[in-house]
């Protein structure tokens, strides 16, 4: 996958909540463009995620790879500060495979946000 477009109901009040919850895990604002209410998350020169107008779609899940565990528990601490509801602490999810530490978190349109380490004990 190269990239995934969510619509949202709220643009303004979306990108505040993933710009917390997502700079834990290294995206940030990467792209917008012009006349079009939406932002690019991502690494620099490439956005993977996108949220516009027009939603919610969902809801749906969406997971985003996080290197460490560390960097899942401060997504986790950084997407409820932001506002969004604790859907999954973080801890280990061994009923998908050994290793597999998520948290889970319920965004402004009720999608289910998750950052996942497949690290099996980092």
């Amino acid at each position: 996958m190269d990239h995934l477009g969510l619509p949202v109901a709220d643009v303004a009040a979306s990108r505040r909540f993933y710009e917390a919850a997502l700079a834990p895990l290294g995206f940030a604002v990467v792209m917008e463009v012009p006349g079009v209410a939406g932002a690019g998350f991502g690494v620099p020169g490439k956005p993977s995620f996108w949220i516009r107008p027009g939603g919610p779609a969902g809801p749906v899940h969406i997971a985003f790879h996080a290197t460490d565990r560390g960097r899942v528990d401060a997504f986790h601490a950084a997407a409820l500060q932001a506002g969004g509801t604790d859907n999954g602490p973080p801890g280990l999810r061994t009923h998908y495979h050994p290793g597999y530490y998520g948290a889970f978190v319920l965004d402004p349109d009720g999608n289910n946000v998750e950052a996942v380490c497949h690290t099996p004990s980092g």
